[in-house]
Parts: C-alpha cells; sequence; structure tokens
C-alpha cells in the first residue's frame, strides 16, 4: 500500500462522501465548515525499504476548516540524520460507526525534503500521503497509529521513497 495508494484513496472516498453528504447542502459540494484544529505529534521509525531504520519526529497541524469532506494541513517531520521534510495538503476522516470513538483518516500531502545526511529521496520536492487507525476519547484528544509513504511520483530519475510507521497524539485547540 504505498506509491499513491493513500492520495488516490483520500480522493476517492473523499469525492464519495463528497457527493453523498455535502452537495445539495446549503454550503454547497466544497463548502466552506469549521472544525477543531489540532495540533499532532507522533514519533516512529522509518521503515527499511532501500534507507536504513532511522527515528523521526513528525508535528503537523490541522487548520480549523475544511471544505466539503476534504480538511487541511501543515507538517513537519525531522529524521535523526538531519532529514527534515515540509508540507501542506488534505485530510479526510471517516468515524468508524455513527457512536465509535474508533476512526481512520487518510492525508496526502506535498512538501519539500532536505536528507541532511540521512537518506536521498531523490529531490526536493516530496509527497507524502498515509493512513492513520486511531481512538478519539469524550474530550477530542486522538490516539493512533499511522503509515506513510514518501516519494517523488517520479518526477526525478531517481525514486527510492520510504515508509514510516508512527504512535500520533492529536490535541485539539478548542
Amino acid at each position: 500500500m504505498a506509491d499513491g495508494t493513500f492520495a488516490a484513496l483520500l480522493l476517492l472516498g473523499g469525492l464519495f462522501d463528497m457527493t453523498s453528504n455535502h452537495c445539495g447542502t446549503e454550503n454547497g459540494c466544497l463548502g466552506r465548515s469549521d472544525v477543531t484544529p489540532r495540533f499532532s505529534i507522533s514519533g516512529g521509525q522509518i521503515i527499511e525499504r532501500q534507507a536504513s531504520v532511522a527515528n523521526e519526529i513528525y508535528v503537523r497541524y490541522d487548520l480549523g476548516h475544511r471544505n466539503g469532506p476534504f480538511g487541511h494541513a501543515i507538517g513537519f517531520s525531522l529524521g535523526e540524520n538531519g532529514e527534515a521534510w515540509i508540507g501542506a495538503g488534505q485530510t479526510w476522516k471517516v468515524d468508524l460507526g455513527r457512536t465509535s470513538p474508533f476512526y481512520t483518516e487518510l492525508h496526502a500531502m506535498v512538501g519539500l525534503y532536505e536528507p541532511g545526511s540521512g537518506f536521498d529521496l531523490g529531490g526536493p520536492i516530496e509527497f507524502r500521503s498515509g493512513i492513520e487507525v486511531g481512538y478519539e476519547n469524550n474530550a477530542g484528544w486522538r490516539y493512533a497509529i499511522s503509515y506513510d509513504h514518501r516519494s517523488n511520483l517520479e518526477i526525478y530519475s531517481n525514486n527510492p521513497g520510504v515508509e514510516t510507521v508512527q504512535a500520533r497524539v492529536s490535541i485539539p485547540l478548542r
């Protein structure tokens, strides 16, 4: 499940959600609505593919609005060998049942990457897409496990890509 699969799932699922639940409403298909802004922090490891296993910390801010079903986020990650990524993109959250505290969320983001003394991903423009599965308590705190993929979608001749597995905590800011 790498190489853009999560981004494609976000787009297809979000478009289905949009036509089923947002079009025909007062705000329209991509109408703006307020949501709780969030600050997330996660830590985990870049798992071996062509890269060596390495620790990484990732922070993300989910903005306080969405358009239709699509949320907006910015993120920054830093690896133990100086690898840094900063980017922005969309999220799509699905509750796993009407009254269930469990959810899944997909994200697709584009950003800039600096390899430091770590793994070279082939160029400075890198895409990050992934999935998290988690639990949201009554206070709005989310606890999740996430998996994501970073690569350049073959816009450069070298496109090794990396995957990251992380534990994430997301804190509501309102």
